[in-house]
């Protein structure tokens, strides 16, 4: 599966090289083709199996778990755990939701061109999730999917950064976290934290 952000650069490629390539030599059929083979490349977007476990969050995409530390939320102004991942330069560019639940509006969103994106998400149990995609390493802005006010499920797919970025999850702070620094994950699939209830 293509990411949607990929469906016209990949479209574009493929019938270059179906217009193009028939009538000229074979350098230039090869570019064609090795164009198209990066595009495919960078805008893949596969299907996961997102696990079936209780109160279960998993990974918002794939990458490198870079920090898990207690800090204070600047989106709802609390303390949280805080849980950072680096998406793979060659992995899959595609953001998913950790939790199911409805998408809020934090209470502090930062301003500017260059400022990150949050989402809050809000499961049926009143747990604060706050998912934050920071812009890519071409200083490009992520997208997301989802608009406040929608309900996701868990591990559906609510955005893109091209070429990967940082992405970090705010989590309340009696959750109990299953990965350390170093942890190589997957998104929508692999469980980086459970919420406990008290």
């Amino acid at each position: 599966m293509i990411a949607r952000e990929g469906q016209v650069p990949v479209i574009a490629s493929a019938l270059t090289g179906i217009v193009v390539a028939p009538f000229s030599g074979l350098p230039v059929a090869l570019v064609i083709l090795m164009l198209f083979i990066v595009m495919v490349l960078i805008f893949r977007d596969p299907d996961r199996e997102i696990p079936a476990v209780p109160s279960a969050v998993v990974s918002p995409a794939d990458g490198r778990i870079t920090s898990v530390s207690e800090q204070y939320d600047p989106y709802l102004e609390r303390q949280s755990v805080l849980v950072s991942l680096q998406m793979n330069l060659h992995g899959v560019f595609t953001t998913r939701s950790p939790v199911e639940g409805k998408a809020l509006e934090p209470a502090n969103m930062p301003d500017g061109d260059s400022a990150p994106h949050g989402v809050w998400l809000q499961t049926d149990e009143a747990d604060d999730v706050v998912l934050v995609m920071n812009r890519g390493r071409l200083h490009t802005s992520p997208h997301c999917y989802i608009r406040y006010g929608e309900r996701i499920g868990q591990g559906q797919r609510c955005g893109f950064v091209h070429l990967g970025a940082r992405i970090d999850l705010y989590l309340p702070v009696t959750s109990r976290i299953d990965v350390s620094p170093g942890d190589h994950v997957r998104g929508g699939s692999d469980v980086i934290a459970r919420l406990v209830h008290t």
